[in-house]
């Protein structure tokens, strides 16, 4: 029963080990990451918050337990019905709801929405330029938008010796906690409030993966060898300026009109 104990998390270390393990998505302990998150936000009962790429909803229904906000668990690769499933034997259904949806086609009115949170899933879908202003749209005005997971401590121009044979090319949306401010920022819709490495992450990291994945000898040399020089966590928190946002262009109506094809057509 000391599995997965830290006295950095309290409230994370309520959960069952067996419980934790059987809900992991990814390579972080999502509680651990979400508390973590949670002591730069500033939630209340009540507010109406998005989990986005919540995996197997241990994120939401943390949210809603400990903090009593009203959940929706939004994921493309894991099954509503499965998260359903959870959310009842949790105990949680009138708090947290599950859907099944693309983070790149949400089906939700613009400033729904007090806050959005993303526990290690926002590299794989949020890097592009054009994201941050459609997502922040479901946002009220000074709503929030947070995110927490997987990290490089700085921007790497090359694959470092320690991270070759784990490393594969999908992971350069990994980023350093400064080319997110740098890129929230400059979208002009957020202000940034927060961006920062967690102090020994690569640890954490490691942790979890010798306790969930022992056999994932790759990713758990990687990291013993890298010692947090390139590896980390990163949180970031940004806040949605009282600006218009554009509702994003879903289609063009037709409007097609016949013109000569070439100059000598009659």
């Amino acid at each position: 029963m000391s599995r997965l104990l830290n006295e950095r998390f309290p409230r994370s270390n309520r959960y069952h080990p067996d419980w934790v393990i059987a809900r992991a998505s990814g390579g972080a302990n999502a509680l651990w990451l979400t508390e973590w998150l949670c002591e730069r936000l500033d939630l209340a009962p009540g507010m109406r918050v998005l989990d986005l790429g919540c995996g197997r909803a241990m994120s939401s229904i943390f949210l809603h337990r400990e903090l009593g906000v009203e959940v929706w668990a939004v994921d493309l690769w894991f099954s509503a019905e499965d998260n359903l499933e959870c959310v009842r034997d949790a105990g949680v259904s009138q708090g947290v709801h599950p859907i099944h949806a693309d983070a790149r086609a949400l089906p939700f009115a613009a400033a729904f929405f007090d806050a959005v949170v993303s526990i290690d899933s926002f590299p794989y879908y949020g890097t592009d330029d054009t994201y941050v202003p459609y997502l922040a749209r479901l946002l009220k005005p000074g709503g929030v938008l947070a995110i927490a997971g997987a990290a490089v401590t700085r921007e790497l121009d090359e694959v470092p010796a320690a991270l070759r044979g784990w490393w594969d090319p999908t992971m350069t949306c990994l980023h350093s906690h400064a080319w997110w401010r740098r890129h929230w920022q400059r979208s002009g819709v957020l202000e940034v409030t927060h961006s920062e490495a967690m102090p020994d992450g690569w640890q954490l990291w490691l942790e979890w993966q010798r306790v969930t994945a022992p056999d994932n000898r790759a990713e758990i040399e990687a990291l013993e060898r890298d010692r947090g020089e390139n590896l980390t966590y990163e949180r970031t928190v940004a806040r949605r300026l009282d600006v218009a946002i554009d509702e994003p262009i879903t289609s063009i109506p037709p409007s097609y009109r016949r013109f000569p094809l070439l100059r000598d057509d009659r």
